[in-house]
């Protein structure tokens, strides 16, 4: 094909044919946005690959355009409370409200020492202060954190945004993370109160509006196009790989299925499958040997018993490796990932 190529192979950059979720993006702007906001956090979950970031990035990018809004990316590996601090006293903006304030932050090695004025020591108490002017002005502060971990930073940024919320301060967060991180924080003692957060469990793309951005892009009929949709299983990642490859090498399936394969055991399921455990793969095992995916058949494959089997199908429903809406019945969400769990197999057993 002609042309930049509008699919992207890199994780968490919004590509130029990308799929919205108009759904769970409402659901959260006007929770945020209305005058009366009940809800100030939600957290995005979902396997690798499945869009969360992207998702986050658009909804902060929506907010924003509100002038009443300031958006603040944070990393839960750094020191949160600290980089928020910088990162409001630096917008212009609010540079201005705080400078009027008298606001001196100088003991954390931010602004200037203002005479007459004792400096603001302890980083809850700066954000606090901060807020409360922002709130003054009629400003609202939205905190994005992209795949969030269990750190010590982030469990004492979550303190303190519990602490500002119950202030009544316009502060807003939004998390993504996979499922596994997400349950580390909330079980931490002082944090259970994530457990009452809203979540979005990120499903798959839609294959019909998968179909139709290949319909469109590729000028194929729609037959063709919900064909190779169908190969993606409505994974976020796998439609941005096959569209790639798709453009790149003229629609040539021989040429793009090795290649496409390849990337996706390369990118994302070599990582998923070192965070499983030596259960949740022998569970994996059984699903890809089943015939039928019944709950019954991947029980005698496994040699597990139904109350042993239990947590592990949970876990990987909830990590969105596998799909189990259909009663009695347990099969993989991913494409391929049967035959890479297979291969896994054979590469162990030698």
């Amino acid at each position: 094909m002609q042309g930049m190529n509008p699919y992207s192979l890199m994780f968490g950059k919004k590509p130029k044919e990308y799929i919205v979720r108009p759904l769970q993006s409402h659901e959260i702007i006007e929770n945020f946005t209305e005058e009366d906001s009940q809800q100030q956090i939600y957290i995005i979950m979902g396997i690798r690959g499945c869009g969360k970031t992207v998702l986050m990035t658009d909804i902060a990018n929506q907010i924003e355009k509100s002038g009443d809004w300031k958006t603040v990316e944070l990393n839960s590996a750094l020191d949160m409370d600290k980089t928020l601090m910088e990162k409001l006293y630096k917008d212009n903006e609010m540079y201005k409200f705080f400078s009027r304030a008298k606001l001196d932050l100088s003991f954390f090695g931010i602004g200037v020492h203002i005479e007459g004025e004792p400096p603001i020591s302890d980083p809850e108490t700066a954000i606090e202060e901060m807020l409360k002017i922002m709130k003054k002005h009629n400003k609202r502060l939205l905190i994005t954190v992209d795949e969030a971990v269990n750190s010590n930073s982030m469990k004492a940024f979550a303190g303190t945004f519990q602490i500002m919320v119950r202030k009544d301060l316009p502060i807003y967060l939004l998390m993504t993370g996979l499922y596994e991180n997400i349950s580390e924080i909330q079980d931490e003692k002082n944090l259970t109160f994530l457990y009452r957060a809203p979540k979005i469990e990120l499903a798959p793309l839609n294959l019909g509006a998968i179909a139709d951005n290949y319909s469109k892009v590729f000028k194929i009929d729609r037959e063709k196009a919900l064909e190779y949709a169908s190969l993606t299983n409505g994974y976020s990642f796998a439609f941005q790989l096959l569209g790639h490859f798709m453009w790149e090498d003229d629609l040539d399936m021989d040429i793009v299925l090795p290649q496409y394969k390849q990337y996706l055991e390369e990118f994302s399921y070599n990582k998923i499958w070192s965070e499983l455990s030596q259960k949740d793969k022998k569970v994996c095992f059984a699903i890809a040997e089943s015939k039928t995916g019944k709950i019954n058949e991947i029980l005698s494959l496994s040699g597990l018993k139904n109350n042993e089997i239990s947590p592990y199908r949970k876990r990987l429903i909830m990590r969105g490796i596998v799909n189990g809406n259909e009663y009695g019945m347990l099969r993989f969400t991913l494409p391929l990932f049967s035959e890479f769990v297979t291969e896994q197999k054979i590469i162990e057993n030698n």
